[in-house]
C-alpha cells in the first residue's frame, strides 16, 4: 500500500488563544516528521480563523490543535465550524493537551475527530494518523 502514497500526509499544528506552552507540540511535530509526515506549525497565539485559513491555504490533510489554556470548548468547535463552512470539513481535526474527559463529548459533537491528552504516546498518534491516511487512499482508489 505504500506505493499508493503520492505524497506524504500533510499536518498543520497550531496553538489557539493565549496558550504559549510549546514543549508538547514540539515533541509531536518531531515525531510526525520522523514518521515521514510533512508538518507545518502556524506558531503561537492563533485564532480559529487564522488556523482555518492556514489549513486551506496549505492544503493539509490534518489539523492538530494543542491546548493547555482551557479555551478548547470555545475555540475548537469554532474552528471545526469554520473548516466546514469553508468546504474543508474533510480535514481530520485532532486535539491534544490538557482536555478534561468531560469535555470530550462536546468536542466530538462539534467535529473534533480524536483527542490525545497529555502523556499520550507519540507512536499511538503516528499509528492513528497512518491508519486514517491509508483509509483515505483506499477511499480515493
Amino acid at each position: 500500500m505504500a506505493e499508493m502514497h503520492r505524497r506524504p500526509l500533510r499536518v498543520l499544528l497550531a496553538k489557539l488563544g493565549m496558550d504559549t506552552h510549546t514543549v508538547g507540540i514540539t515533541v509531536i511535530a518531531h515525531a510526525l516528521r520522523e514518521a515521514g509526515m510533512e508538518v507545518i506549525f502556524t506558531g503561537l497565539k492563533q485564532t480559529p480563523e487564522m488556523v482555518a485559513a492556514a489549513a486551506i491555504q496549505e492544503d493539509v490533510d490534518v489539523v492538530g490543535i494543542s491546548t493547555l489554556s482551557a479555551g478548547h470548548t470555545r475555540n475548537l468547535p469554532k474552528l471545526a465550524r469554520l473548516l466546514r463552512e469553508a468546504g474543508a470539513g474533510d480535514k481530520l481535526l485532532l486535539a491534544g493537551g490538557v482536555i478534561p474527559e468531560e469535555d470530550r463529548p462536546l468536542l466530538e459533537q462539534a467535529g473534533v475527530d480524536r483527542t490525545f491528552t497529555m502523556g499520550s504516546d507519540t507512536r499511538d498518534i503516528v499509528i492513528y494518523l497512518n491508519e486514517w491516511w491509508a483509509e483515505q487512499l483506499v477511499a480515493e482508489a
